[in-house]
């Protein structure tokens, strides 16, 4: 008799579609984005030496890369909803034991978030692979995006003010979302997936995917897309701070110029609508050559500290729409009985270019200043935009049938 009190909210458990995985998303992106911005300051009063920092870092980038090509071998024995689970405790770990341990224990700490971080983006984009038509999949990256701005805007800034205000107190907001989605991810039920029977028994090498992986040229590119887009974010995150401060502007110059791209999610539906009026393959090719064009410039500015910034600046609003359009060409490519395997491939794109672009700016500053290093990501985007000419035009288009059937019945209710 009281049923009828009870919100609809919490009676029924949506069907998953592309808001609950935004929901999902940006639950998660608190606690990422709290941290993102803490857990260097945090080395680096810990360990006192910036090339032990760096050390550590890259070792704990090939671990994480690792750990990501071994969790579809992982799901084989662990049921996906729990490895999920263990993904997100993962965080708490993390943040724990920044609060209640050792300056020594940092590393680790660091450790347990790559990891979380990894695990949870491979079983979530498996998780959307299997609920999320082909054709919504570019409303559900939007969504996810839109969802994840206020967390990327505010965290980065907001995680360093808390740190100086109590050194836990960033690690406790992200310990906190990361039960919040916890809490978020159980209520959603997803389980274990849907259930895709293979054609044959699954190999005993756990890595055997990436001969199936490496056949296939569409997810080959697909995947170099992702990781030349995370190139361009790596270089704008970290080396224009550095420009900044070796050419006078100030330390904080490089924080407001990621809080402003960052605010540019909050645009990514007016994107989507607009990639979805042309095609998937226009939109990641603009994206690229834009953002080329714009980071080669930038490089050839070097002289001008201020020219310099707003070419990245703007340069980094195309990034932006590559986060909305770049990993669709891969999604969409993926077989139903491949999910969870080339979703692990997929998300050893941030690690890769958290390898790559450090190698790659070390060469350049052999023989050029810090604006070299905006030149050669420059030259890596429009290698990419080369690249996506040879994508099917017509890729995506069942998407933009599908908005416009959405808007068509928005239009009737009305």
């Amino acid at each position: 008799m009281f049923q009828r009190y009870i919100p609809e909210l919490l009676r029924h458990t949506p069907r998953p579609g592309a808001r609950g995985f935004a929901v999902l998303a940006g639950t998660e992106a608190i606690t990422r984005g709290m941290l993102i911005s803490v857990f260097p300051i945090v080395m680096y009063r810990a360990y006192q030496d910036s090339s032990l920092v760096s050390g550590i870092y890259f070792v704990v980038g090939l671990f994480s890369m690792c750990w990501g090509l071994l969790v579809p071998w992982l799901v084989r024995w662990i049921p996906r909803r729990w490895l999920y689970t263990g993904g997100a405790l993962s965080y708490v770990v993390g943040a724990a034991l920044v609060i209640f341990g050792e300056g020594e224990l940092v590393a680790a700490a660091l450790c347990f978030n790559m990891a979380a971080t990894v695990t949870v983006f491979v079983c979530f984009n498996a998780y959307v692979l299997d609920y999320v038509a082909s054709a919504d999949l570019g409303r559900c990256e939007t969504l996810r995006l839109f969802y994840s701005a206020a967390s990327w805007t505010l965290g980065p800034a907001g995680g360093v003010w808390l740190l100086h205000f109590w050194e836990p107190a960033p690690f406790l907001v992200a310990g906190s979302a990361a039960l919040a989605l916890l809490a978020v991810f159980w209520w959603m039920r997803l389980g274990n997936g849907k259930l895709i029977t293979r054609a044959r028994a699954p190999t005993p090498n756990p890595l055997a995917y990436l001969g199936r992986f490496f056949a296939q040229p569409r997810l080959v590119a697909g995947w170099l897309f992702a990781v030349f887009r995370s190139a361009g974010w790596w270089t704008y995150v970290v080396y224009l701070p550095v420009y900044a401060i070796e050419n006078g502007l100030g330390e904080q110059v490089g924080g407001i110029a990621l809080s402003l791209s960052n605010a540019m999610l909050f645009a990514s539906p007016l994107m989507l609508r607009w990639v979805e009026r042309r095609s998937v393959r226009f939109g990641v090719r603009t994206g690229f050559l834009s953002a080329g064009i714009a980071f080669v410039a930038a490089g050839a500015m070097g002289a001008l500290p201020w020219a310099t910034v707003l070419l990245l600046m703007a340069g980094s609003a195309f990034l932006v729409l590559l986060d909305i359009c770049g990993g669709l060409p891969f999604l969409m490519a993926v077989k139903p009985s491949e999910r969870t395997d080339m979703a692990a491939v997929y998300s050893s794109f941030r690690d890769v270019s958290g390898i790559l672009s450090p190698g790659v700016a070390w060469l350049v500053l052999l023989v050029a200043p810090v604006s070299g290093i905006f030149a050669a990501t420059g030259l890596g985007l429009l290698a990419s935009w080369a690249l996506a000419g040879r994508l099917n035009p017509r890729l995506g288009w069942r998407m933009a049938v599908a908005a416009e059937r959405r808007r068509a019945e928005g239009a009737a209710a009305e």
